[in-house]
């Protein structure tokens, strides 16, 4: 019996960058696990959608589906927009078991991820010495998936000893450039961006720009096709799989 299917659902964006990197990133997944079926959809703004994939998986002959949602925050489109599209999918082929994992959400592995994305940006904007780092994320107006970020902000705090502040690109304050206004307003010259972002966007580039016209040394590009984000998708698909399993 073939093991279920696995879609990994992005929102989708009009800027061809975030597809390209949602599809860097599924390239990746399918590298950890050839022996699984593995697509990408998206709930809106770029193609395949969702409800194209799953037709094309059950002419396919799967009647078992993971939907992994590529969400950072648990926020409007994990809560209301990924149960309605699997809740369409279903009612459209009964018999066919379509369970969504959780979202990828903000899992601390991810502060690795950070690191060598800040990495990469200082080096190339030839910088040694931090006094101060933002966390720059998209922002909700769901005040606990901005909560979420603000606690990943204080670990990464920690684990540099170094004061973080999370941002946000909207819905929230601070944006990213009123961070990095704060920080230089305490004396702080030295400071970084990094983008919690999963892929390239008009949001992760706003915030960029925010940041850079206040005085940011650099920003650091989005998570992206990182080996490390795909075992995270590939460990919510593990156990999706096992909740398929009847009891």
């Amino acid at each position: 019996m073939a093991a279920p299917a696995l879609i990994a659902l992005a929102h989708g964006s009009k800027d061809h960058r975030s597809a390209a990197m949602i599809t860097e990133l599924v390239a990746e997944v399918r590298m950890q696990r050839p022996d699984l079926r593995i697509e990408k959809a998206f709930l809106d703004l770029s193609k395949p959608s969702f409800e194209v994939v799953v037709d094309r998986l059950v002419r396919a002959g799967f009647d078992e589906i993971v939907v992994v949602p590529l969400l950072l925050s648990d926020a409007f489109h994990a809560k209301v927009d990924v149960p309605a599209a699997i809740e369409a999918a279903v009612a459209k082929h009964p018999g066919v078991l379509i369970r969504a994992s959780r979202i990828l959400g903000l899992e601390p592995c991810f502060l690795e991820v950070l690191d060598q994305r800040m990495r990469e940006a200082l080096s190339l904007a030839r910088v040694r010495e931090l006094d101060a780092l933002v966390l720059a994320a998209a922002g909700s107006s769901d005040m606990l998936a901005n909560q979420a970020v603000a606690r990943l902000a204080r670990v990464w705090s920690a684990r540099h000893r170094l004061p973080v502040s999370a941002a946000y690109a909207s819905s929230a304050p601070p944006a990213t450039g009123e961070a990095v206004r704060a920080f230089r307003g305490e004396g702080r010259r030295h400071i970084a961006v990094a983008s919690l972002f999963l892929a390239p966007g008009f949001l992760p580039d706003r915030a960029a720009e925010l940041a850079l016209e206040a005085g940011a040394v650099a920003v650091s590009q989005p998570l992206g096709a990182h080996p490390e984000v795909a075992r995270t998708i590939l460990a919510r698909y593990a156990v999706g799989a096992v909740e398929l399993v009847p009891v």
